[in-house]
């Protein structure tokens, strides 16, 4: 059976230095904990940019669920990177964390110490209980409490927390909500990076 590389493209799709650029970002992907299959590489005829795209799913495991894409845009001589929009793979504005020029060898290098610091960073989930269900649930980094993701379900969230959203006009049913006013969670969970109390 064939292994699956780590950022797999068709040779046709990409030019020379393109390739150089997303072989160093494989090979230093050998090296993460993460599934080849969550890395990704968009060619630049199939953007809207014209840049070359390569991103990675972050997801929690344990819950079979998607957190977080995160990638980086090179055209060939600089680089950006930040969190992806899941559609359309633009960097969201709020979430670009580098942008550098260099040659394409560095260029991957710098792009893969990226991925690196934002894998190791510490990712939890934070979970809210009603009644033995799951009512909501936060996905933050705990270095610094930045939300990634929330979800809420109104139905099974205790009476009194659906009274209060509802007169802060929190729409009822399957809502995002912030973590304010939930209390206290549950359960918070190590999803991965290093552990907070390391």
């Amino acid at each position: 059976m064939d292994e699956i590389p780590w950022f797999e493209y068709d040779e046709d799709d990409l030019d020379v230095a393109q390739r150089a650029s997303v072989a160093v970002l494989a090979e230093r992907a050998g090296s993460w904990l993460v599934d080849p299959l969550d890395t990704v590489v968009l060619p630049s005829a199939h953007t809207s940019d014209g840049q070359l795209i390569v991103y990675l799913d972050i997801g929690d495991p344990q819950r079979n669920q998607g957190v977080l894409t995160v990638g980086a845009h090179f055209d060939g001589t600089a680089v950006r990177g930040g969190e992806l929009h899941k559609q359309d793979f633009t960097i969201r504005q709020t979430a670009s964390e580098f942008e550098v020029a260099s040659s394409p060898t560095e260029l991957a290098n710098i792009g893969a110490e990226w991925f690196e610091a934002v894998l190791a960073r510490p990712l939890v989930r934070c979970d809210w209980h009603h009644a033995g269900r799951m009512y909501a649930v936060r996905y933050e980094y705990a270095d610094t409490g930045q939300g990634l993701s929330e979800g809420f379900e109104s139905p099974l969230a205790p009476d009194a927390l659906r009274g209060r959203l509802a007169a802060d006009g929190v729409v009822q049913g399957r809502s995002r909500i912030d973590r304010l006013g939930l209390g206290q969670p549950d359960v918070i969970a190590h999803v991965r990076g290093v552990r907070p109390d390391q």
